[in-house]
């Protein structure tokens, strides 16, 4: 990894911004050419449980576990760093990134709070009987004291009131299904959910809430859940189903006591759905790690996201779409094109020159054999992060004022800067009256406006278009 003065201006260029440098002459000949940034080296807080560093000579390890993260903020997705050059370890307890001010907690006047965060581990081993690859058994080695600390949690050594003990917490369980008619007449197990205990408050609101604490699990392939070892208090019960858009909230308030075991039995989710679906843009996952994610510039390549899953952690894929889309923007045609390869996974600005931003339109077309005039069709939208941006939707007229659709200026996530494939979820339903739609070709206009930066722009999750309710019965086909 790079060292602290590799960060000094003989030995790096500053880029973008003050945390992305170019190793222009490095210490380590190795990471000439690189960029060193830490926002590289995010990561979500269910994943978040062991990271650290080695030395090679001689193989060491240090490590930070965290075997609990009930203190965490805003969820099991919630994005946070990791480390810096350094070596720097990083234990964030509390941040906004990929988040924005919706993170920031705010008090009111006279208001108390309190709350623990921690405690976590730190964990050093070293390697000195020969073998293939020392680096590597250190990493299993601290993977596998990951999972003794795990199921070590809570830990009973706190003498602090605040710290419940294992005795003094409470365990809840369940099953979530999903019923949505167009999908099955039978109710769906809700394979592999988030399903989660936060402070009360509206549907979705936990990705926002900061002050108090959270327990995720995730149901297994059944929809069978259990999260155990919560501390005593009120909550709501809050979930997401991967496959699916929206967000579920129990209608019962949960209240957790010590040695109880609460059992809430069969839950049902039934996610927004009007009527049938007409065509659909990627994956209903909060993510757009489904899309198209481009190579970064040769100039600004990080090694260590080469053929990698994470590719969107390279630096300056914000500049690739002014080099994919020069002078016209991008047009997706339903039936014709691949998400995956023709879709980019951020609508951004486009930049006319150094100290210049225009807007983009991008354009979904596709067909309608028949149009119900007189009935509504619905669009989703599922946005994954947005930043400083207005998303404007116009129905087959690319002029249309006002539009048939606006945001509003939303997000503060600057999750593109920061190397992220998304930040907090927005899901927009939008009645589309059947007027509007005519049979054969037909194109939804999508304008992302307020353009002064390259950073700003949105990332969309899923997009939807559903007919009337009784279409497939009006058209004969069921």
């Amino acid at each position: 990894m790079p060292l602290p003065d590799d960060r000094e201006p003989d030995r790096g260029q500053e880029l973008a911004y003050p945390e992305a440098v170019l190793l222009v002459n490095p210490i380590e000949p190795e990471f000439k050419g690189e960029v060193d940034d830490k926002y590289e080296y995010s990561v979500e807080n269910k994943d978040n449980r062991v990271h650290g560093w080695i030395s090679s000579d001689p193989p060491i390890g240090f490590w930070q576990i965290t075997p609990g993260d009930e203190f965490r903020s805003g969820g099991p997705l919630k994005q946070c760093l990791t480390s810096h050059v350094g070596p720097t370890n990083l234990a964030i307890f509390h941040s906004t990134h990929y988040s924005g001010e919706d993170l920031i907690m705010k008090f009111g006047s006279d208001e108390e709070w309190k709350k623990v965060y921690g405690p976590i581990f730190m964990y050093m081993n070293s390697f000195s009987n020969g073998g293939d690859d020392p680096l590597q058994e250190l990493w299993e080695d601290a993977k596998n004291q990951m999972k003794v600390e795990v199921q070590s949690w809570p830990y009973d050594f706190l003498e602090s009131n605040e710290f419940p003990a294992r005795d003094q917490r409470g365990n809840i369980s369940g099953r979530l299904l999903v019923h949505d008619r167009y999908v099955s007449k039978e109710h769906i197990p809700a394979d592999g959910a988030f399903v989660g205990l936060a402070a009360p408050g509206d549907v979705g609101s936990w990705q926002r809430e900061a002050k108090g604490y959270q327990f995720w699990a995730r149901a297994d392939k059944h929809g069978y859940f259990s999260i155990n070892n919560t501390r005593v208090g009120n909550y709501n019960l809050y979930a997401w189903v991967p496959g699916f858009i929206g967000d579920y909230q129990y209608d019962v308030p949960v209240t957790i006591t010590a040695g109880v075991e609460m059992d809430v039995g069969c839950l049902v989710y039934e996610p927004s759905r009007d009527g049938p679906t007409l065509w659909e843009i990627g994956i209903p996952d909060r993510t757009a790690a489904e899309f198209f994610v481009p190579d970064p510039n040769p100039k600004y390549i990080n090694k260590l996201y080469v053929n990698h899953t994470d590719k969107f952690r390279q630096y300056g894929l914000w500049e690739r779409y002014t080099d994919l889309y020069p002078d016209t923007d991008l047009v997706y045609t339903n039936g014709l094109n691949d998400y995956k390869k023709d879709w980019f996974f951020a609508q951004v600005t486009r930049k006319v020159d150094n100290n210049t931003y225009q807007d983009t339109t991008w354009q979904i077309r596709f067909s309608l054999d028949a149009v119900e005039d007189s009935e509504s069709y619905k669009l989703r939208i599922a946005l994954a992060t947005a930043h400083v941006s207005e998303l404007q939707v116009r129905i087959n007229d690319p002029k249309a004022n006002p539009p048939d659709f606006s945001s509003g200026v939303i997000g503060k996530d600057n999750t593109i800067a920061r190397h992220g494939i998304h930040g907090l979820y927005w899901l927009f339903n939008i009645d589309v009256p059947g007027s509007k739609l005519v049979e054969g070709n037909n194109t939804i206009f999508l304008t992302r406006t307020n353009s002064t930066s390259p950073f700003q722009g949105i990332m969309y999750d899923y997009i939807r278009l559903e007919g009337p309710p009784d279409l497939n019965k009006n058209l004969g086909l069921q």
